[in-house]
């Protein structure tokens, strides 16, 4: 059995995906330290001038010890207007932005406290509209008690995996010859970024690659998950 492990980002990239896509069951990382300016809060969309980072405020305490279950939504600032009215704007002639405008109309009208939930709940949206059925897991509910490469391989055995599929930035920080001694396979996303039909693309404004997944799906509907795959027609 295949584990893949992420912290909940906002509004992921299509590589979030595919990771999922390509294990058997996915653990989110709600246990480990929240790290600030990074995917867990923000990520980008396609304009007609380019991309934005569509960033959800979050008050950060600024130390080691703040875990990702634990961060907040400030909600002084009227994030949801900014985000939901830069979705219309952008993406309001997208083929299949209407198919999805119910989803996210409700999720930038309700008011969030956790930044977790609001992720979680909208990367489980869709991944129900790719058709990714796959276990999905709270590290805090494994109850992990280690750390860095242990806290990897301690996940794998308390969910009888036999294999880890890390994202390739794994190659940098992981251990691998403790997967070794732990007899648990550790093998590494290879992600190739498809290209799709994309808005606002001329000649001398070209395709745009790493924008959210709200990118390929408002413009590319149900054959999303074709594309994620790179199945060709």
């Amino acid at each position: 059995m295949i584990v893949a492990v992420h912290q909940p980002q906002y509004i992921p990239w299509l590589g979030y995906f595919d990771k999922i896509d390509k294990c058997d069951c996915f653990v989110f990382l709600d246990n480990v330290q929240y790290k600030h300016r990074e995917y867990q809060n923000r990520n980008k969309i396609r304009t007609k001038s380019g991309w934005i980072w569509l960033t959800v405020p979050v008050v950060y305490k600024g130390h080691s010890s703040q875990k990702v279950a634990e961060v907040v939504i400030d909600t002084s600032f009227d994030w949801q207007k900014k985000h939901w009215g830069s979705l219309v704007s952008d993406y309001g002639k997208a083929v299949f932005f209407e198919e999805y405008r119910p989803f996210f109309e409700a999720v930038y009208a309700k008011k969030w406290e956790r930044l977790i939930d609001l992720n979680i709940h909208i990367i489980t949206y869709i991944l129900k509209q790719l058709k990714i059925e796959k276990p999905l897991y709270y590290e805090t509910a494994i109850g992990t008690t280690t750390q860095a490469t242990d806290r990897i391989i301690e996940i794998c055995q308390k969910l009888s995996a036999d294999t880890y599929l890390s994202g390739i930035g794994g190659k940098v920080y992981l251990e691998e010859e403790k997967f070794t001694r732990s007899g648990i396979k550790l093998t590494y996303q290879n992600f190739a970024h498809p290209q799709y039909h994309q808005q606002f693309v001329t000649k001398d404004d070209p395709f745009l690659r790493y924008m959210s997944i709200l990118d390929l799906l408002f413009n590319e509907g149900p054959e999303s998950v074709k594309i994620l795959r790179g199945v060709t027609c």
